[in-house]
């Protein structure tokens, strides 16, 4: 007990000695600065030039008034230069003695610059290395093990008592500390370049600690001469003296002494474990680590230092069977208080609030304090502990900080996904379709406790936290720092938009809650004027940065959450493709780039709720009246949404897309001609399909009438181009025509051809599926190839030309076998002689259509369709009617494809004729011209 209580004592007392310390080094960081001012602005007295030091003897010349800056920075001032002059002169020219590595070349110099640091002339860099660097790592080493071998020599011979041995470690400890001090004092500096990490002082003192840990840890660990409280407060008195000693040595050094400070605890063992005492321990190492690391700036120092308190936090929150959580609370708050008052305390005066980027060493702490509130709030333990609250104190606690310091933007981050963690993890699985058995979800194997008042309660307290800190915050920093501003603007959306969802899930009625409809709404308003407020500030005004665009995010996100908890499955989807008019309707009175973005984002917000249910309203609500039902407005009102957006922006934005802003109105011009065509497609198959959409294959009838759709729309995108140029049309309309070639080639000529599948053509003669499937088809592509000559690329033209012919070709092809078979097809059913030579027959006849069309319409395409017809023609009249045919038959079919050909032939040749008669004309003329 006497012992815990001189412990004790001695940590409060370190605590008070460096808390002193702290206001005493910042008044000579101060006059430091003032002293450094003088020398830049050149009010110190010349240093005495070699000569007149030469004249006085060797010895140095008398400070003027005011002392160079150098001298005082360093900790001793060199009491003697040499007598020879040869020395003198290299001594004065390296400028005063430097006592430590840390000393940078940014100290105040004298009037005349000091020469650069001596490197050793025609010597190899191996030579210097292993001469300067690494003899001297490898002694200080030696000088540990040596220590470490000699007590284990003489337990091994039993020449001394096990008080002998650790009293003579003791003293070698001592001794490599007091030689390293002794070092220092006397005048060493580091006259090679590069090789400041070899310097002696530090790893002399390093080897000395090294052993004194090793010292005390066998007086209590293995002979037990002293106690559990003694050991502590020993091992941690040596390793904070070895973080001071730092200041002097540098943070090599301070490395090694928070090691030992921070591997203190665990090495001593404690029947009777105190918790103040380990936390009160670990607040003070914390403490003067964070005031050392600041004075140097050693970020790598302060973060380890952090860490080491985190995970001993962590450690004691997992393991300990009955958490103390005043002592959480406790060192969360010193955590917190060393972060914004020693390691980011104000540093010469300069405002954090102008200063972009942030402290990367914020990110341990803000982690470890994070992730112990996120203890306190989803384990079971804790949680029927009543720990919920203080776990949320602490998020709090986060954020404020935060504010704070704004360079500690990642305590944001932090509490922002931990919060969001929690409260996805109140949500009952049964809720979101889980087939989980448990209550609850969780993290890593902790288990959640079921939502609550107090959780709901909890959830509304930390949604205003964030939305006002981070509105408020990035309105403060919209005009110096976008990045951090942003940054405050996504977590103060966010956060209160999960904890919305989550409680929503947990107490809400999924199916229509009209109670969380008008927060959702109240939500919708607050992000849409937060973000006025923020632009308001931005410089210039009203530029619509990051951070806004991120408030107007959040408030269109409010918006989706609201559809969905006020209204069904089917006024969802209606209301949110109408919604996206709103944000095109803003762009009248603002020019925020986020705006159109916005209704693009209503674009997929729709097309994810047709993909999920394309119905609109469910099957079973789904009206089986053609056209009229719920599939009209459904996808009719949102593609006159999306085209009366398209229009909006294309009047209130830049219709370049390289500008940004062009893009959203292009976006939207794509979406309303989709949905246009979704809505013909989707009552095509609702009519057909007897008022049931499911998943069945298309019928050739069907897949005829989506062709048309298609044809139809490019036709309609070609139209609405010329009128109003866009890209968006101009290569939408040529996807329409290659999608519904696709759809001719794969299914009307392969796939569904009755032909294959032996399905009826109807009783009609002519007004039959034929006539549905190949012959409007043909009529339709043929009508887009001639409208679009001249409007499209060549070869668009061309391959609806070629389809066109196809089409009609297969058409007439196909209505010869129905004349002679019915109304089944089937290839099966064989061919007669008759049918085989009546084919030959049309086959010419289309030919010599075609040509003549194609002369007519001076389309070569036509022309060259033509001919490949007439060549399969006389294959077929060779090779298959030759064979297949007997009698008058195979002499008419031969007679005919000679008359044919005679004549295409004299056709030709006539047209030959005329072309030369035109050539002698057309050449004087152009002579004419000419002369």
């Amino acid at each position: 007990m006497f012992e815990s209580l001189i412990g004790l004592v001695a940590i409060i007392a370190l605590f008070v000695i460096f808390s002193r310390q702290q206001s005493r080094i910042g008044l000579i960081e101060r006059e430091l600065g003032a002293l450094h001012s003088l020398v830049l602005s050149g009010a110190v007295p010349p240093v005495a030039k070699p000569s007149e030091q030469l004249a006085t003897g060797g010895k140095p010349v008398e400070a003027p008034a005011v002392a160079p800056a150098a001298d005082i920075a360093s900790p001793v001032i060199g009491e003697a230069v040499a007598t020879e002059a040869p020395a003198a002169a290299a001594e004065l020219s390296t400028g005063e003695i430097v006592s430590g590595p840390w000393i940078t070349g940014g100290a105040a110099k004298a009037s005349e610059p000091a020469a650069p640091a001596v490197k050793a002339p025609g010597k190899p860099d191996i030579e210097t290395a292993l001469g300067t660097r690494w003899a001297v790592w490898v002694g200080g080493i030696a000088l540990a093990l040596g220590g470490l071998f000699l007590i284990r020599y003489t337990i091994e011979s039993g020449i001394f008592g096990p008080e002998v041995r650790l009293t003579m470690a003791g003293l070698l400890g001592l001794v490599l500390v007091g030689a390293g001090e002794f070092i220092r004092r006397t005048g060493f500096k580091v006259p090679v370049q590069d090789v400041a990490g070899a310097y002696i002082p530090a790893i002399l003192t390093a080897a000395g600690a090294f052993i004194l840990f090793g010292t005390v840890y066998a007086a209590h660990g293995i002979y037990g001469f002293i106690g559990p409280a003694l050991a502590f407060t020993l091992l941690g008195a040596i390793g904070i003296a070895t973080i001071a000693a730092a200041l002097i040595h540098g943070q090599a050094l301070a490395g090694i002494g928070l090691v030992g400070a921070m591997a203190t605890p665990a090495l001593v063992a404690s029947t009777a474990p105190n918790v103040w005492a380990l936390f009160g321990y670990l607040a003070i190492v914390l403490a003067a680590t964070g005031v050392i690391a600041r004075m140097r700036d050693w970020k790598l120092l302060m973060a380890a230092a952090f860490f080491g308190t985190g995970v001993w936090t962590i450690l004691y929150m997992t393991d300990a069977p009955a958490a103390n959580l005043s002592a959480i609370l406790f060192i969360d708050a010193v955590t917190l208080a060393v972060l914004a008052f020693a390691w980011l305390g104000s540093r010469g005066g300069e405002s954090e609030t102008a200063k972009e980027g942030f402290d990367w060493p914020s990110i341990v702490p803000g982690t470890f304090v994070a992730f112990s509130a996120l203890g306190l709030s989803v384990d079971s333990t804790f949680v029927a502990a009543g720990y919920a609250l203080p776990g949320a104190l602490v998020l709090v606690a986060l954020v404020a900080t935060a504010l704070y310091r704004p360079r500690a933007v990642p305590l944001l981050h932090a509490a922002g996904l931990v919060t969001v963690m929690i409260h996805l993890g109140i949500i009952p699985p049964t809720t979101i379709g889980s087939n989980l058995s448990q209550a609850n979800v969780g993290f890593d194997g902790l288990p959640v406790s079921t939502g609550n008042d107090l959780t709901l309660r909890i959830g509304i307290g930390l949604g205003l936290v964030f939305a006002g800190a981070g509105f408020w915050a990035a309105r403060r920093f919209a005009a110096s720092a976008q990045i951090r501003a942003a940054c405050w603007a996504a977590w103060g959306v966010i956060v209160p938009l999960f904890i919305l969802l989550a409680l929503w899930f947990t107490f809400g009625n999924l199916d229509r809650d009209l109670a969380y409809a008008a927060v959702a709404a109240l939500a919708v308003v607050a992000f849409a004027a937060g973000g006025e407020w923020v632009a308001r500030a931005e410089r210039p005004p009203l530029a619509g940065g990051i951070a806004v665009s991120f408030a107007l995010g959040g408030a269109a996100v409010a918006g989706l959450l609201m559809l969905h908890m006020a209204f069904g499955s089917g006024w969802t989807t209606i209301l949110l493709g109408a919604a996206a008019v709103v944000p095109a309707l803003a762009t009248r009175w603002r020019s925020y780039p986020v705006l159109g973005w916005i209704s693009v984002a209503a674009v997929v917000a729709v097309l994810g709720r047709v993909a999920f249910d394309p119905t609109v309203v469910g099957a079973e609500f789904l009206s089986t009246t053609p056209v009229f039902n719920w599939l009209l407005p459904g996808y009719g009102v949102p593609a006159l949404a999306f085209g009366f957006a398209a229009w909006q922006l294309a009047r209130t934005t830049p219709t370049q897309p390289i500008a940004g802003n062009g893009r959203p109105r292009l976006a939207m011009e794509a979406s309303a001609a989709l949905f246009a065509l979704l809505t013909l497609a989707m009552l095509v198959r609702h009519a057909m399909h007897g008022g049931v959409i499911n998943s069945d294959a298309a019928t050739l009838a069907e897949q005829a009438i989506y062709t048309l759709i298609a044809l139809g729309a490019g036709a309609i995108l070609v139209a609405i181009d010329r009128r109003s140029p866009s890209s968006v049309l101009r290569y939408g309309s040529m996807t329409a025509g290659v999608v519904s070639v696709a759809f001719v080639f794969i299914q009307h000529f392969l796939v569904l051809d009755p032909l294959f599948t032996d399905e009826s053509t109807g009783r009609i003669p002519v007004f039959n599926l034929l006539f549905l499937a190949y012959l409007l088809p043909a009529i339709a592509a043929g009508g887009l190839a001639l409208y679009v000559r001249g409007k499209r690329p060549k070869w668009y033209s061309a391959m609806l030309a070629l389809v066109a012919s196809l089409l009609a070709f297969v058409y007439a092809t196909l209505s010869v076998r129905r004349l002679f078979k019915g109304e089944f097809i089937g290839l099966w059913s064989g061919l007669g002689q008759l049918e085989t030579y009546t084919y030959s027959a049309l086959w010419l006849v289309i030919g010599v259509v075609l040509l003549t069309a194609g002369v007519w319409l001076k389309s070569q395409v036509l022309r060259i369709a033509s001919a490949g017809l007439i060549a399969v023609a006389v294959l077929k009249v060779f090779l298959f009617d030759m064979s297949e045919l007997e009698g008058v038959l195979r002499a008419l079919s031969f007679i005919g494809l000679g008359a044919v050909l005679i004549g295409i032939g004299l056709f030709y040749q006539k047209l030959l004729t005329r072309a030369a008669k035109e050539i002698p004309v057309a050449e004087p003329e152009v002579q004419s011209s000419r002369e």
